[in-house]
């Protein structure tokens, strides 16, 4: 039913490169075949390279020449008239965005991306800029909104036989039901995003479905050692790949696990290693999860309480500046389970006030 994975991001002379291509290789293949291009005076071509180029930088955490990379793409395929490749462009900065948690410009260039796509003809980039969107609500906590979408995409790409997308739309309504209590039915979806994957070749879609079957075999089964068995095999696609915020997410979770079993101190340490990992990728969304867990597992370990209630009224604070529902009833329930509910709304007005200047400062992807 369902044929090889493929990346439809590499494009061009680029197409050779595979799904599981090492992003370090795919930098510099896209870096060389775009300095090519550009004295070629090929502005189609330096599109679709740069497009390349883009991608490889944002999954490596390097948000700055991600930035500068797709705009550059944009403007060479607005000067090659290319309408279809302006929409892929715009996708990687929708994406960017997302990733810095701006996700009013992510929303905003998704759409543009969709629309380009359709009045250019090209169905691929109209459904990943679709799944982009659907994302960003799904990140958001706003499952209600995006559900449909989600099951709207999974059903265009099961009969398009398209392996990576159909995995993308599994783990998407997976998440929505773990996030809602729904273990069983999120359980199934991962374990069938991971047999696509395996069997499509999509290590990337891979990884993350192991993720998520570890989240409920932790959360639901109490198994510890499979969880971290599940994680350690994702993280040797993510060590492969050079996939560096999937790698983060996979650290966060071993903390997570971790952490639901008692052993604080390990989660400790896995939530440090993850929180740096987000903070030199800048995505404060995983940087504000992981100071939650931290935040956690120091009270766990007898950390002043003042300063519990202090970090989460703050953490509260900066959830809400992002606009991250879910995480923000994340905190509100770790509040709850240190006794911190009163403490932490005295000091939300003050806590407001102070909220970190990368929230603020969160720029165009």
């Amino acid at each position: 039913m369902y044929g090889k994975a493929f990346a439809p991001e590499y494009q061009g002379a680029l197409t050779t490169l595979s799904v599981n291509s090492s992003l370090t290789d795919v930098l510099a293949a896209g870096t060389e075949q775009l300095r090519a291009a550009e004295r070629a005076g090929q502005h189609g071509e330096a599109a679709r390279s740069g497009l390349a180029v883009a991608e490889a930088h944002r999954r490596l955490g390097q948000v700055r020449d991600a930035d500068r990379a797709w705009k550059a793409s944009y403007r060479a395929a607005r000067q090659a008239g290319d309408t279809a490749a302006m929409a892929w462009a715009l996708w990687s900065g929708g994406t960017l965005a997302r990733q810095r948690g701006s996700f009013p410009l992510a929303r905003r260039l998704l759409q543009l991306a969709a629309d380009l796509g359709e009045h250019g003809g090209d169905i691929v980039v109209r459904g990943y800029s679709l799944a982009g969107l659907a994302e960003t609500g799904r990140i958001q906590g706003d499952y209600e909104a995006v559900r449909r979408l989600h099951e709207q995409l999974l059903a265009e790409a099961r009969r398009r036989g398209e392996a990576r997308h159909t995995v993308w739309a599994l783990e998407g309504i997976a998440q929505i039901h773990r996030n809602t209590g729904s273990y069983d039915t999120a359980y199934a979806l991962f374990e069938e995003a991971a047999e696509i994957a395996a069997r499509a070749e999509d290590r990337r879609g891979h990884a993350w479905a192991l993720r998520g079957l570890a989240d409920i075999v932790s959360v639901r089964d109490g198994d510890v050692e499979r969880a971290l068995e599940l994680l350690s095999e994702a993280e040797a696609s993510c060590r492969a790949m050079k996939l560096s915020s999937a790698l983060a997410y996979n650290h966060k979770m071993r903390g997570n696990v971790c952490y639901r079993a008692g052993r604080y101190a390990e989660a400790r340490e896995l939530y440090e290693l993850a929180l740096s990992e987000f903070r030199d990728m800048s995505e404060p969304r995983g940087e504000a999860l992981s100071r939650l867990g931290l935040a956690k597992s120091r009270a766990r370990l007898g950390r002043d309480r003042a300063e519990t209630a202090a970090e989460l009224a703050e953490l509260a604070g900066v959830l809400e500046q992002i606009g991250l529902r879910h995480a923000r009833e994340m905190v509100a329930r770790a509040q709850d389970e240190f006794g911190l509910a009163g403490a932490s709304a005295e000091r939300g007005e003050a806590a407001a006030d102070h909220l970190v200047a990368g929230v603020e400062a969160v720029g165009v992807r």
